[in-house]
């Protein structure tokens, strides 16, 4: 049976109080360009520089999704996680701009990553518990278009704030403005609901899930998510051994598999992408509006992407997008070998990460959709977990990647490794669709038992 998400709000708005994630999506996505730009131009780092930060940011991530997973679950008050989020980021957005230090910055950076998945998991559960059944679907679909609407209104805040040569220190200011109108917003509007779920709540929902696993600012990656809190035993590594085995026959490792290249693939890429476009010489206006150009892709087809995977079929629809945003990679890694005036190198790099902003959309809705289906009558809580802790180790691997590139290697290579590990993955996605419909027919294993056949889903577990 497939698994269909909703895309497309029937109301852009499904409650007023959703409009206080509008401005903190402003911020984070305009803080995402901001902070490497900060780091290149009025810090005079290097493209190394912005690696390290986003490796400390993207450790932290991993570590704090266990903590913050735990204590959703341990004291369900999700407008104080919230509170705690965007105060958190409004404060250190101005300790960045206020003391300009590398050293300060990739330690007010790795706090950032320390308290962003207080709000990943705070903003989920509260849709979880304040709409009913039937209301989620077009919850969540609102959800993910004000965090659109809002990521795009920070890039043109940062496009107007640079168009003048203005500094960047300034800059985040304003975007720590922003976040602080998302906490009174928040103080003003959200209440908490009197029932209680918990992270493991998520999987049993294509839509929370899909929230969950979508790329977001300012890491370009999902914050991990953890329902059941890992925890190392003796015998874990024979264990994992044993449940590798009983897979053989499963979607499931290759899924897993091509999500870690996905990740691995995007991490490298997106953090190396900025340096790159400043070593063209672009001004800060201009790389704004590239990313820009990304985001109102994005935003373009992500509506679509719902009714797309559901016409097309979401095994179809995957590795299109994936094929899709492999040629991406390769057209920006093509601009390095041909020299481009400033002005055409921004046309050509906005048309690129245009194109990688629309799949994008299509491939994490169908790609949540697979995943969802695979799970059905699974641990979906630890196996969510493991799928989670591949995607921190990709982000993790996909900076420090980038770092050993910048001191021995080039931007055409990045990119290229890019393009490499992305394409690597169209044939984990075709064995997976193989592996599932084989899985179906049940010419690859007995059939299942009448509680396996159960439309039901564990507890699940994200970083």
């Amino acid at each position: 049976m497939e698994t269909h998400v909703r895309t497309w709000p029937s109301r852009l708005v499904a409650r007023p109080w959703l409009l206080a994630f509008v401005p903190i999506n402003a911020a984070t996505s305009g803080f995402g360009v901001a902070l490497p730009l900060f780091i290149l131009i009025s810090l005079h780092g290097a493209w190394v520089d912005v690696a390290i930060a986003a490796a400390l940011f993207n450790g932290a991530v991993i570590l704090a999704s266990i903590v913050w997973g735990y204590l959703s679950d341990r004291f369900p008050t999700r407008r104080k996680f919230l509170l705690i989020n965007f105060a958190g980021f409004a404060v250190l957005y101005v300790v960045i701009g206020a003391f300009p230090s590398l050293p300060l910055l990739f330690v007010a950076y790795t706090a950032v990553g320390l308290i962003a998945p207080a709000g990943a998991s705070a903003s989920n559960l509260l849709i979880l518990e304040r709409f009913d059944e039937s209301e989620r679907p077009n919850a969540f679909a609102s959800f993910q278009e004000m965090s659109i609407l809002g990521a795009m209104a920070g890039l043109l805040v940062g496009f107007v704030w640079l168009l003048e040569a203005q500094p960047i220190g300034p800059l985040l200011f304003a975007l720590a403005a922003l976040a602080a109108v998302s906490v009174v917003a928040v103080w003003v509007g959200v209440r908490d609901a009197p029932g209680r779920l918990t992270t493991a709540s998520v999987a049993r929902h294509p839509e929370s899930l899909m929230a969950r696993i979508r790329p977001s600012a300012p890491s370009h990656i999902p914050i991990p998510f953890f329902p059941h809190h890992p925890r190392l035993r003796r015998g874990s590594i024979v264990r994992f051994r044993r449940w590798a085995r009983e897979e053989l026959h499963h979607e499931l490792p290759l899924i897993f598999a091509a999500g870690f290249l996905f990740n691995l693939s995007a991490n490298l890429f997106n953090i190396s992408y900025t340096p790159y476009l400043y070593s063209l010489g672009l001004a800060g206006a201009s790389i704004f509006l590239v990313n820009f150009a990304n985001n109102l892709a994005q935003g373009a087809s992500f509506p679509a992407s719902g009714s797309l995977t559901s016409r097309q079929g979401a095994d179809h629809l995957v590795q299109r997008a994936t094929y899709v945003r492999s040629l991406g990679y390769l057209a920006v890694a093509g601009f390095t070998f041909v020299p481009l005036a400033v002005g055409s190198a921004f046309g050509a790099n906005a048309v690129a990460f245009g194109v990688l902003g629309g799949g994008i959309a299509f491939y994490s809705t169908s790609s949540s959709i697979i995943l969802f289906r695979a799970l059905r009558g699974r641990d979906a809580g630890r196996l969510l977990g493991l799928n989670s802790a591949l995607g921190g180790l990709a982000a993790v691997g996909g900076a420090v990647l980038s770092g050993v590139l910048a001191y021995v290697g080039s931007y055409r290579l990045t990119f290229l490794v890019s393009a490499g590990a992305l394409l690597a993955s169209l044939p984990l996605w075709t064995a997976a669709q193989v592996a599932y419909a084989k899985r179906r027919s049940g010419s690859a294993a007995p059939p299942p038992s009448p509680e396996a056949r159960r439309p039901t889903v564990a507890a699940a577990e994200t970083d």
